[in-house]
């Protein structure tokens, strides 16, 4: 069966249109745009109209491509901005009768669930393993029995944080103060990173993005202290140009890189494998078994919520 995702996530909006057969995941397309849903929410509990205007602008290129491709299902999934914001189960609604999208709020638990289910479709993983997905509004770690969704993203942290540009000194630490306090006790043994932090750090290291090269790269712990170090010490208009960084990322990809570091430091892991299989494999197949969408079920409707 043919099913598209879309991840709206606190940074960025993600799509994917996949095979779904006997449990395997096969991809045929993949997209991301950075939106900055989140955008504020940390400060005003609130989904803002610009942010908004952007997730629906890619929302309707992604509308275009799954008719294109053919998905059966398409199943909409709202993470840390959508779960904070008061307006963020409205804002859903809207985008369900909008666009023909099943969605769901998923919870922190949820998130990490379908997670690990992403990262282990096509892949067996052991007791000893850590899954860590940095986001923009939260981070989640998953692990053999556990799972917890930290308040603490790429975004949220810059926002709360890191004012200045460069980063100063006492702003970094600050931040890495907030990440260290909020870890769990834990005793992984390796760790595998998801989503948009991690697998820049891969592509920043081998000098761009090739998503064959990126999936599966090891990266030491020295190498994200390193790349942490001179991040932090760019303005945002030279991050921008590095080659392997998303220009729309680089005003968070401090912050981002920040939460890793600390994470393998608290927990005396030497490196992190990037996984580009991630929450959207896991929702992927959690759309394959939703309900077919009957004609005129979901007509365009106007944005009201908001």
């Amino acid at each position: 069966m043919r099913v598209g995702v879309v991840d709206l996530g606190t940074n960025s909006t993600r799509l994917l249109v996949a095979d779904v057969d006997d449990g395997h995941v096969e991809e045929v397309e993949r997209r991301l745009t950075i939106t900055r849903l989140g955008e504020g929410v940390d400060e005003r509990r609130k989904l803002l109209p610009l942010p908004i205007a952007r997730v629906r602008n890619a929302l309707s290129d992604y509308r275009r491509e799954l008719e294109r491709l053919g998905a059966e299902r398409t199943l909409a999934v709202g993470t840390s901005a959508i779960r904070d914001a008061e307006n963020g189960e409205a804002f859903l609604g809207e985008i369900e009768w909008s666009y023909g999208f099943a969605t769901r709020l998923l919870s922190g638990d949820e998130e990490g669930e379908l997670t690990r289910r992403g990262v282990s479709n096509g892949r067996a993983l052991d007791a000893g393993t850590l899954v860590l997905d940095v986001g923009g509004g939260s981070t989640e770690l998953i692990a053999d029995g556990f799972r917890t969704s930290l308040d603490l993203g790429c975004v949220r942290l810059t926002e709360r944080f890191l004012h200045a540009d460069p980063p100063a000194a006492d702003e970094l630490e600050a931040a890495a103060a907030e990440v260290r306090q909020a870890l769990p006790e834990l005793a992984p043994e390796r760790a595998i990173g998801v989503a948009g932090t991690v697998t820049t750090l891969a592509a920043l290291e081998l000098g761009g993005y090739e998503r064959k090269r990126v999936h599966g790269y090891h990266i030491s712990r020295e190498a994200v202290a390193r790349e942490l170090e001179r991040l932090a010490s760019l303005p945002l208009g030279v991050r921008r140009a590095l080659p392997g960084l998303e220009p729309e990322r680089a005003p968070v990809i401090v912050a981002g890189v920040l939460i890793v570091r600390e994470v393998l430091d608290r927990y005396g892991l030497s490196e992190l494998e990037a996984s580009e299989r991630d929450l959207l494999h896991g929702a992927a197949l959690e759309a394959a078994t939703l309900p077919a969408t009957e004609e005129g079920d979901a007509p365009p409707g106007a944005y009201t919520c908001c």
